[in-house]
């Protein structure tokens, strides 16, 4: 059998089955759309609504290389040779297209013909009663009676989880030989050890399982098949486990060079290495398809797969963050099939760098925790690890309690889970308690007393500009006024208005009421309190009394400038997802008349392709001109439709969803246009970090966004006119430019460094010799860290056994240190990073490194020379201890 490699193979897979006639698709993301699933399990997740009839598929056949997550096993990862959380399942479907007397014969002959399998070590497993399953095999195959096994329902009806797809099916399973037995005489196809592989497993899809269990008949047979990519590997490569296949040698390999151990002579730091080799695989694909770490759903998982790993890493001795040295091995050994490793590798590594130094802040010191109460209770004989601690582990130390459960085993003891359960549960009835209270404390004010005594406005504002209306209430200076005249500032309270209050991210209508000879302008509308509109703005003509009649009047061009950003808000979230990952979320957002902000959970800042796309996307809706279409319904009926709820927004009984025809579908009660094409232009004009993993994208459409191109384009004229060029020769000239720039830069700094060389030849001399070694110790005003190390480098030339310590001022004040021991000094008992600690200790600064080589800074310079002062005597003093 030749060798392949898993891109072979990969390869090989998916032109048989073009072959025969299936689509080949691209692998979909590890976040599927169903809400029964955190991740895509198998490869007919995103086929699961052809199979159920529910959509009608764009081709009957298809094929993929589908990229999955499964962790309900994690803790048998790397201790068997098949388990892991991330694989590819190399399948092939069938949408009421072939069934059992194509598939069962074309798998056949891809192990066989296209990759070389001896068929006297291939088997046939089929379900109890699947006698058609059975006559092909035999029959069309030729399988002989004692290569075919039938097996129950544990072994061979397969579905993708509790509720769904599902059907008998046919496995194909391949004799690894003796050497791989349990040793059992009963050991058989269908026993767990791994002589007997299971390859491959044909589906033969004809039910629907329900919530209670019942199944029902699909309405067209269908076929799904899986194949780990990792197990063919290891057959095809004749390896032990899947972890010696190529798709992971390259990352266990460079595991190794970072904590230094040799693969295959430790037993407990394989069983590290390999860990740490699949998990990272599965965090670098989970963070490209939009994953980030949380508490809760898929962003635990995640949390859990990083810091699982860190931990191991620990095992192995590595103490400084290591992970995202691995992600180069991880594309490489994956092959060019996955484009978002590379397209987002930097927000990939970003994720990785922040949630491992984040736990690597607390692992020691929960590590000493658990360490002590493990001694504890090894002396007391409980072996039970108290419920508290796991709390305090997991919330004061960030140990999820899967990682306590897995530490507390390795030494044969139980966590009392109860008790971690009761622990959480107490803490969020003193979290609930303690908001009651605060809530409590707040002085009762004039707005709730309004909200429990006034029937609530009715809000008419999604169909009209203008209603008439009754005043309820007037509030001038915080108290209730029984009228208000010329001047004042007032809020008012109308049985009913077309003025939409502040809420959801969108802005408070603007407007007018009026009366005869009354004239109020509304500068704002919003909810002080839940049920409660008030009009708050100033009086500009008349006066008037509560219990007038009045006609309120928004101002319409600006809400429909509103109108315009806050459909496009939903046009730009649908976007970002799709470009993205489904797993971005919305964190935030403001709907103004001249402006959307948009903030989501994204760790990266997004590139120039990326925000052209988004753009692109949402004028396709515009030029569309999709129908925007908002209907009321119950919450549950909304869930069914598929309607994105918005973040942290509280929905009642009934919610307005937001239908924008065959793009988007969200729950929200903001006003909107009617179609897409009242949008116009649309122009995102900044995209910015505001914190922790979340971003914000500035936006403009319509009247605004013309403005914004507008400027553009004026801008652009200017700078083709005062380089004379045209914007066919713009882009060569601008880099022609910066390229002198650096041409410039680079020559200035050769001065520099010349400049201040000249001075040192003729006047650096040791400023104390002890031991036999030289301190050179020098200051410089003006000058860049860059400039200061490369003085360094030509000094230590001179100096061949000298510590060499050099202070540069920045233009800014700011004090940056280096220090540079020779080989010789160092020999002699020196040490560059000690020294420099010392120093800038005395200054209030801060330095580190290590026998030949520190460096540190300090905010302040005013103590500089006195520790210049200080240097020698500090020197002397440590030289003289190593004497």
């Amino acid at each position: 059998m030749q060798y392949r490699s898993g891109k072979e193979l990969r390869e090989l897979f998916l032109s048989f089955f073009e072959e025969k006639g299936c689509k080949r698709f691209k692998s979909f993301s590890l976040i599927p759309d169903d809400p029964t699933l955190l991740f895509t399990i198998a490869g007919m997740v995103p086929f699961k609504s052809y199979f159920l009839g529910i959509k009608t598929p764009e081709v009957t056949r298809a094929t993929t290389s589908q990229k999955c997550v499964r962790t309900n096993d994690i803790e048998n990862v790397g201790r068997t040779a098949r388990h892991h959380t991330f694989f590819e399942m190399l399948g092939n479907f069938s949408f009421g297209d072939y069934f059992k007397n194509e598939i069962i014969p074309w798998s056949w002959e891809f192990l066989t013909e296209r990759i070389g399998l001896d068929s006297s070590r291939l088997y046939a497993t089929i379900y109890l009663d699947d006698d058609e399953a059975h006559d092909i095999w035999k029959d069309k195959v030729g399988l002989t009676e004692d290569h075919i096994v039938r097996l129950g329902a544990d072994d061979n009806f397969w579905a993708a989880g509790p509720v769904g797809p599902c059907g008998p099916c046919s496995e194909i399973i391949y004799d690894q030989g003796p050497e791989y037995s349990c040793g059992k005489p009963t050991c058989a196809v269908g026993c767990d050890c791994d002589r007997y592989l299971e390859l491959w497993n044909l589906v033969f899809m004809q039910y629907n399982r329900d919530e209670t269990g019942n199944l029902t008949p699909l309405p067209k047979k269908n076929i799904d098949t899986g194949m780990g990519l990792e197990r063919l590997a290891s057959v095809v490569q004749n390896t032990p486990t899947d972890f010696e296949t190529d798709l992971f040698k390259t990352i266990i390999d460079k595991a190794c060079e970072l904590s230094g151990v040799e693969y295959g002579t430790d037993s407990k730091k394989d069983l590290a290495v390999r860990v740490i080799s699949d998990h990272i695989r599965a965090a670098a694909f989970m963070i490209a398809d939009g994953v980030l770490p949380s508490n809760d759903g898929a962003g635990y998982v995640l949390r859990r797969l990083i810091r699982r790993s860190v931990r191991y890493g620990r095992l192995l001795g590595i103490e400084k963050p290591f992970l995202v040295d691995l992600l180069p091995a991880v594309r490489e050994s994956i092959g060019e099939e996955y484009t978002e490793l590379v397209e987002r590798s930097s927000a990939i590594a970003q994720v990785l760098n922040i949630e491992e130094e984040r736990f690597s802040k607390t692992l020691t010191q929960g590590d000493d925790l658990l360490e002590t109460e493990i001694l504890k209770i090894e002396k007391e004989g409980i072996k039970v690890l108290p419920g508290e601690v796991a709390f305090v582990l997991y919330d004061t130390f960030g140990f999820p309690i899967e990682l306590t459960e897995e530490m507390c085993d390795e030494r044969s003891i139980k966590v009392d889970k109860d008790g971690f359960i009761t622990a959480m549960e107490e803490q969020r009835t003193r979290a609930r308690a303690s908001s009651k209270q605060t809530s409590s404390s707040i002085e009762k004010n004039i707005y709730t007393e309004l909200a429990n005594k006034l029937d609530m406005t009715t809000f008419l504002g999604y169909t009209e500009t203008t209603s008439d209306a009754k005043i309820l209430a007037i509030i001038s200076n915080e108290e209730l006024k029984e009228s208000v005249t010329i001047g004042e500032t007032a809020e008012l309270v109308l049985s009913q208005t077309p003025f939409y209050a502040e809420k959801g991210g969108q802005v408070g209508d603007t407007g007018l009421i009026v009366a005869e000879g009354f004239e109020f302008e509304v500068q704002d509308t919003l909810y002080p309190v839940q049920d409660l509109i008030v009009h708050r703005g100033v009086v500009k003509s008349g006066s008037i009394k509560s219990n007038a009649n009045v006609t309120a009047s928004i101002d319409f061009n600006r809400r429909k400038n509103i109108q315009k950003h806050h459909t496009a808000t939903h046009l730009l979230n649908e976007a970002l997802c799709r470009v993205l990952g489904n797993n971005v979320r919305q964190a935030g957002s403001l709907v103004t008349p001249t402006f959307l902000r948009f903030d989501f959970n994204y760790f990266a800042p997004l590139t120039v392709d990326e925000i052209r796309e988004i753009e692109r996307i949402v004028y396709e809706q515009v030029l569309t001109v999709l129908p925007v279409k908002t209907t009321v319904m119950d919450i549950e009926e909304a869930k069914k439709a598929g309607a994105k709820a918005l973040f942290d927004e509280k929905y009642g009984d009934e919610v307005r969803v937001l239908d924008i025809k065959g793009f988007s579908i969200e729950l929200c009660g903001g006003t909107h246009v009617k179609n897409t094409g009242e949008i116009g232009l649309v122009k995102i004009i900044r995209d910015e970090g505001i914190g922790s993993g979340i971003r914000r994208i500035n936006a403009v459409v319509g009247q605004p966004a013309l403005v914004v191109f507008q400027r553009y384009s004026q801008t652009l004229s200017t700078i083709l006119n005062m380089l004379g060029e045209d914007t066919d020769t713009i882009l060569g000239k601008v880099e022609n430019i910066l390229d002198e720039k650096k041409v410039l830069e680079r020559k200035n700094k050769e001065l520099q460094v010349k400049a201040a060389m000249a001075d040192i030849e003729n006047s650096v001399k040791p400023a104390i010799t002890e031991n036999g070694v030289d301190l050179i110790l020098e200051k410089f005003a003006g000058i860049t860290p860059d400039l200061l190390r490369q003085i360094g480098d030509r000094i230590r030339n001179k100096f061949p056994v000298a510590v060499i310590v050099l202070i540069g001022i920045g233009n800014e004040g700011n004090v940056w240190m280096i220090s540079l021991a020779s080989n010789e000094a160092v020999a002699k008992g020196a040490h560059a990073g000690t020294l420099l600690q010392k120093l800038a200790t005395t200054m209030g600064g801060k330095a580190g490194g290590n026998p030949s080589h520190a460096q540190g800074g300090v905010k302040d310079a005013s103590k500089l020379n006195d520790a210049l002062t200080k240097a020698p005597s500090i020197f002397a003093e440590l030289m003289k201890g190593q004497n």
